[in-house]
């Protein structure tokens, strides 16, 4: 990309310094219409661009010539130029649905691990009047592509640091890390993506899923976590309800998590 640019920058140069010459001295004292140099510069921006307004028209073969040169690099600049915009909006498009692009915004909910539970989650954020605002990052290994193209998408294992910076973690104002249950035992990666979630956002509110809400790991785990469990989240989904984990908690902590989220949108809103 980079050499062609260099290339189209080469001609359009090349092409704008040979007209300048060769018009100025062949054309200037014996065309009428060419006087100045700026009347040179505005007959090569005409014909190179194929447009070909006839208000200033070569009379010598020189000038014919070159006419004809610039008509041929100028149909090249503009093909190239169409070109190497359709490959680099493509290329971005891909970067997007390929989860390479970096996430540049902040204030976003941040999905770790892209399961059924959170399909689910990402379903029923439209009918949350608490979540549906903020913008959609999932961040996971578990699919190539981006599983909804209105929301944005990190490939990777959401444990590796790089994942989470890419996934732009740091300003994230939720995060939800969901069971992976292709381990052993998953609580184990969820509280350690948790962890390290933790060691980049220590503000972010987190809710993590967890098979067994009290088991051991609980004690040296972050103690500000949102714990939701997958059986309790399980039961929504067979009843069909929405899934807002929200309704999960107890109403102390939900108001206090409202409110933390109400003050995160607000420079938003004003």
């Amino acid at each position: 990309m980079r050499g062609r640019l260099q290339l189209l920058l080469g001609v359009m140069l090349t092409s704008l310094v040979a007209s300048l010459v060769v018009m100025s001295l062949v054309e200037r004292g014996t065309n009428p219409e060419i006087r100045t140099t700026f009347d040179v510069v505005w007959w090569w921006v005409v014909t190179s661009t194929t447009v070909g307004y006839g208000d200033i028209v070569p009379v010598t073969t020189a000038g014919r010539v070159m006419a004809i040169f610039t008509i041929v690099a100028g149909f090249y600049m503009f093909t190239s130029l169409i070109a190497i915009v359709a490959e680099s909006t493509r290329a971005f498009v891909e970067r997007r649905d390929t989860g390479r692009a970096p996430i540049r915004f902040g204030n976003h909910v941040l999905i770790c691990e892209y399961t059924a539970m959170a399909d689910e989650l990402i379903q029923s954020f439209p009918q949350i009047p608490e979540l549906a605002p903020f913008p959609v990052v999932v961040a996971t290994d578990l699919v190539e592509r981006n599983p909804y193209p209105q929301h944005s998408f990190v490939r990777g294992v959401p444990i590796n640091p790089a994942v989470l910076r890419q996934a732009n973690c740091v300003d994230a104002a939720m995060v939800f890390i969901f069971a992976n249950f292709r381990f052993a035992d998953p609580d184990i990666k969820t509280l350690h993506i948790a962890s390290r979630v933790r060691l980049q956002n220590p503000d972010a509110i987190v809710f993590v899923e967890l098979v067994d809400p009290a088991g051991e790991l609980m004690q040296y785990a972050p103690k500000d976590l949102v714990v939701l469990s997958s059986r309790r989240a399980m039961e929504y989904v067979l009843r069909k309800a929405t899934v807002n984990p929200l309704e999960w908690i107890d109403p102390g902590r939900r108001a206090e998590i409202v409110a933390k989220l109400q003050a995160v949108r607000a420079p938003d809103t004003t």
